[in-house]
């Protein structure tokens, strides 16, 4: 079984959901970023989702456009994101590490090589944001000779036609984009959340997390009573970003204030019992 596989059977053995959490790799910089990450799964995170910058992030509302320009300034590269990967992996063998991202940074670096390099380092999966499921052949094959799960996409638009096609050769968990738009815009309804993993149910045997407007612990809560996992990233950006000064530099408690409101979604998952 692969550290997905295994998280989510144990989150099922536990009776409970999960808590993925969301930062982007590099912000504010480097050092910070790893200290950051190296703390994620102590206060509470099951899964962690690493984003890779990018200078066009399409789907990404301004919190996270902005942590990943944060990023790049500071010299952050796919390479380097794999590096830091490496690195967690040697402190921490057993949570799970998915990228997610965009196509052309994979793109320039080789579909082949990210396959193999991402593995190497320790990545479990790759949710690709702008690569659908009709044009990713190309990272499909590589990622899973070398056994890279490929986490896919639905949305509130993907409707019964299209499900088939997303959820084929699906792998790791399926994840559901809660609104449709950008990210940090506004907060997912909870009755369409519990009706729509009820009718991506009917399609895979996946599990679900249901991610993009969830802000709260209360929030992160309601969609726990319904989804496998709840997926938080742009409130953590946010609360990184209030931790820094005028020049974009990590103010002293920087660390500890992003941490503390990971407890708090932890604590807010766990209060579900199912």
């Amino acid at each position: 079984m692969s550290r997905i596989e295994k998280r989510f059977a144990q989150l099922r053995k536990e009776g409970r959901t999960g808590l993925v959490a969301y930062l982007v790799a590099g912000d504010p910089d480097p050092e910070t970023s790893l200290r950051l990450f190296s703390g994620v799964a102590a206060a509470g995170a099951d899964l962690i989702e690493i984003g890779m910058p990018f200078s066009d992030p399409m789907a990404d509302g301004p919190s996270i456009q902005a942590a990943g320009q944060r990023a790049l300034k500071a010299g952050m590269t796919l390479r380097k994101t794999l590096a830091m990967v490496r690195e967690l992996r040697a402190r921490d063998p057993e949570t799970p590490y998915v990228l997610m991202g965009y196509y052309n940074p994979i793109y320039r670096y080789g579909a082949e090589t990210f396959a193999r390099d991402a593995v190497a380092s320790g990545v479990d999966g790759a949710i690709i944001v702008d690569l659908p499921p009709e044009e990713d052949a190309e990272l499909a094959g590589p990622a899973r000779h070398a056994g890279l799960d490929l986490v896919r996409l639905a949305t509130p638009t993907s409707d019964d036609q299209r499900l088939p096609t997303i959820v084929t050769h699906a792998s790791g968990f399926l994840y559901y984009v809660a609104i449709a738009g950008i990210t940090g815009t506004r907060s997912a309804d909870a009755a369409s959340v519990h009706a729509a993993v009820s009718r991506l149910r009917r399609s895979t045997a996946l599990p679900i997390a249901v991610g993009f407007g969830i802000k709260t612990p209360a929030q992160a809560a309601e969609v726990a009573k319904a989804a496998d996992a709840a997926a938080v990233g742009t409130a953590l950006v946010d609360r990184l970003s209030q931790n820094l000064d005028a020049d974009s530099k990590a103010k002293l408690g920087l660390v500890d204030a992003v941490l503390a409101d990971i407890r708090a979604l932890a604590e807010g998952v766990r209060s579900v019992r199912r």
